[in-house]
């Protein structure tokens, strides 16, 4: 993919955070950034927006927004002819994503922090627990709590007390920190580097695809 287009909900800053760092990263890599489109909160009509996309060419649509714009913005892409593959983060994690978008997601990617079908020993066994406990597969959500949860525990432990100021040095300390959800090290900025699941839309269902590590 070397020409790339946005749809950015401009009320939100995760949605513009997460344009910035795309276009930054992805004419890092060689791409090309054809067309920037904006739209706002609750909107749910995206024709406009993507009828000039659909001008520009591009090989993906980048949407750093949730599961409704996703499902939303694939059916009125693909009712326009445009074929560019759908690209988001994990806003777009939620059962609804499939109900809403249906076949206009397929070959969608998007990044989240888990997946259930990751294979390490301490996904596989926190998945296994879960389902027994619940009667259901985990999502990111679930997967996050339990080591935000865990990382707190082992601050604590590594810190030897509970009081305010320890506890937030021995936080920002967090190195390699094996949790279910991948590695953890809290950086400079106090921001969590940790690792990322990549997951698509394969007939019509979310499979994994792989791991990033940072």
């Amino acid at each position: 993919m070397k020409r790339a287009a946005l749809l950015i909900d401009a009320t939100s800053p995760y949605s513009v955070g997460l344009a910035d760092y795309f276009t930054k990263t992805f004419t890092a890599l060689g791409g090309e950034v054809v067309a920037s489109q904006k739209y706002s909160g609750a909107d749910t009509d995206f024709r406009a927006q993507l009828t000039a996309i659909r001008g520009s060419t591009p090989d993906a649509i980048f949407l750093p927004g949730y599961y409704v714009a996703a499902g939303l913005v694939a059916k009125q892409a693909r009712q326009l002819g445009i074929g560019a593959t759908l690209l988001g983060g994990d806003g777009f994690e939620a059962p609804q994503l499939l109900e809403i978008g249906g076949p206009a997601l397929e070959g969608v990617y998007y990044s989240t922090h888990f997946a259930s079908e990751n294979t390490g020993a301490a996904s596989r066994r926190f998945v296994e627990e879960y389902q027994r406990i619940n009667g259901s597969v985990p999502n990111g959500l679930s997967a996050l709590t339990y080591d935000s949860i865990k990382l707190v525990v082992d601050a604590i432990r590594r810190a030897g007390t509970t009081e305010k100021t320890a506890l937030v040095r021995a936080l920002a300390a967090t190195k390699d920190f094996p949790g279910v959800t991948g590695r953890t090290t809290i950086n400079a900025q106090r921001d969590a580097d940790k690792d990322a699941a990549i997951i698509t839309v394969k007939n019509g269902k979310l499979a994994f695809v792989e791991t990033i590590r940072p």
